[in-house]
């Protein structure tokens, strides 16, 4: 396991066991705890607690400079069209796995949706598409079939 990786989990337990689902941490402090630079907590902030991951982080830099990850608690059909109005032209695969993995963690999508459309927006599905033009298609796909779920 990673630094990223152990940074996240760390921070997604602290975060579980918050009853608000807010947490507020130093990043100093948390940068001390797993002995690594700042901006390694940096990249974990905007790569695991992203909102398509549904997440919302503030940081205040300085001497008191923290960071408040805040877990987003909304209906369905209002995650759903955050995330198809978050998504751009072009979806690579890891952000598509990460988006689906959210919506059907959040309950937005069933199980068996979530791996269907993760099928049908994989590279072994796409593979009839020239590479460059995969991501295009992948987020056309994304927001057609997550437009007929709202």
């Amino acid at each position: 396991m990673g630094i990223s990786d152990l940074i996240a989990s760390f921070l997604q337990s602290c975060l579980d066991e918050t009853g608000d689902g807010v947490l507020e941490v130093q990043r100093g402090e948390l940068a001390q705890r797993f002995n690594c630079v700042p901006s390694q907590i940096n990249y974990v902030m905007s790569t695991r607690f992203s909102p398509e991951r549904g997440y919302i982080v503030e940081s205040r830099r300085g001497g008191n400079g923290y960071i408040r990850i805040t877990r987003v608690q909304v209906d369905r059909e209002t995650l759903l069209m955050h995330v198809i109005n978050s998504l751009g032209a072009q979806v690579d695969l890891p952000s598509a796995r990460a988006i689906l993995g959210n919506l059907t963690q959040s309950g937005a999508l069933e199980e068996d949706q979530g791996r269907s459309l993760l099928a049908a927006v994989g590279d072994k599905s796409l593979a009839a598409v020239p590479r460059e033009l995969r991501d295009r298609v992948r987020a056309d796909i994304l927001k057609n079939v997550l437009i007929l779920q709202v």
